[in-house]
């Protein structure tokens, strides 16, 4: 095993209640490594924490931590910690005694633990908060509190399960800064759960995308955006057009009825595809000059530019642009082949992709009472 290497899963396999929840999961983690597990609801990734931390034991498969199989070593003999969405700080303790509860346990002098409290605190930010009470703080403050308690054990490994799910968005940004930057400053691997996929991809050296206790990539963030292995990955980070194509021979691609210059290759010929395109990679072009023709169903000003969806031959397109069109323009469409992304067909492929359910789904939110009865 590689010697930066701190935690590695090996054929890990866990059912509850019968049913499978993670599926032959291997994953290693390396030592000071800020690595995030990102997924929807239910795909394991909180499942694959608790088996780190020790709180549950998989059926199959090992977890070595640091070279040494960690079976039967129960949670407070592991040199991780855990922070959840809620907080479980104690209310009837101040700020300073909370933060002291573990290096009491740990039997620390009164000056080591005093010196400890009190560079935590500062680490947060939260100097000259000691004696406040935990009901008198706010929500990022508790979350702090939350941090340097669990930091002042000095574990090797810091467990964070959605940690910033409670907070507002502004509160919530602020604190992925501040998350990293605690990191790289400690030099503690952050092992940490979302869902948000834009937390993700500003806090993480590493990320793992799973679904259905399965892991589907693993990259560094601009590799999962730009490079994705699927479908389902290429939906779930940020917006995506997936598209059906075939892969005619090296660098050509045809998909839309039109055939494209690409920059992939090593397909079988003739091989049917996924044709990943971001809407921020798509140029809008007068009709005449574009390659595809479009018309404009759907016109949404975000700010810093337009969100539009454009009808190509049926298929529903997701194109943001900083230029102003209305619906029913009909428009061209430009795409560099370094914008295409081309994908081998997946479980996925045919599911994702088309923005056309933008609009049912409004439907559906629009007609509750039609949902009664089924």
């Amino acid at each position: 095993m590689e010697k930066d290497i701190i935690i590695d899963l090996r054929n890990i396999n866990i059912a509850l209640g019968g049913q499978p929840i993670l599926q032959d999961l291997s994953l290693y983690i390396r030592n000071k490594e800020f690595i995030t597990l990102l997924g929807p609801s239910g795909c394991g990734k909180t499942t694959t924490l608790r088996i780190i931390a020790g709180f549950l034991q998989p059926d199959e498969g090992q977890v070595i931590f640091d070279g040494s199989d960690c079976a039967g070593v129960p949670p407070h003999k592991r040199q991780v910690n855990t922070i959840f969405q809620r907080y479980a700080l104690f209310p009837h303790l101040n700020v300073y005694k909370n933060v002291a509860f573990g290096l009491k346990l740990a039997k620390l002098s009164k000056k080591e633990l005093h010196d400890r409290v009190t560079e935590m605190l500062a680490l947060v930010n939260l100097t000259g908060f000691e004696k406040r009470t935990i009901s008198s703080l706010s929500g990022g403050q508790q979350q702090r509190v939350a941090i340097a308690r669990a930091l002042a054990v000095r574990p090797r490994v810091l467990l964070l399960d959605e940690p910033l799910g409670a907070l507002d968005l502004k509160l919530r940004k602020d604190m992925q800064v501040e998350l990293k930057n605690i990191q790289q400053q400690l030099g503690v691997t952050f092992v940490y759960v979302t869902h948000d996929q834009e937390e993700a991809l500003s806090m993480s050296d590493t990320i793992v995308v799973m679904d259905e206790g399965v892991i589907q990539q693993i990259g560094t963030p601009k590799d999962i955006y730009d490079e994705p292995k699927n479908a389902f990955v290429a939906d779930f980070i940020g917006e995506s057009n997936i598209i059906d194509g075939i892969m005619l021979a090296d660098l050509k691609v045809k998909f839309a009825g039109m055939t494209f210059t690409c920059v992939d290759k090593g397909f079988a010929k003739n091989e049917k595809v996924d044709v990943v395109i971001r809407p921020e990679d798509v140029d809008i072009v007068p009709a005449a000059r574009g390659v595809l023709p479009g018309t404009i169903t759907s016109a949404t000003f975000k700010g810093v530019h337009y969100e539009y969806i454009v009808d190509v031959q049926g298929f529903k397109w997701m194109i943001q642009s900083t230029d102003a069109y209305a619906v029913d323009d009909v428009i061209g469409i430009m795409i560099d082949p370094q914008e295409m992304h081309v994908m081998k067909k997946s479980k996925y492929s045919d599911l994702i992709g088309d923005y056309s359910s933008f609009s049912d789904e409004f439907d559906e939110l629009s007609n509750p009472e039609e949902d009664d009865d089924e």
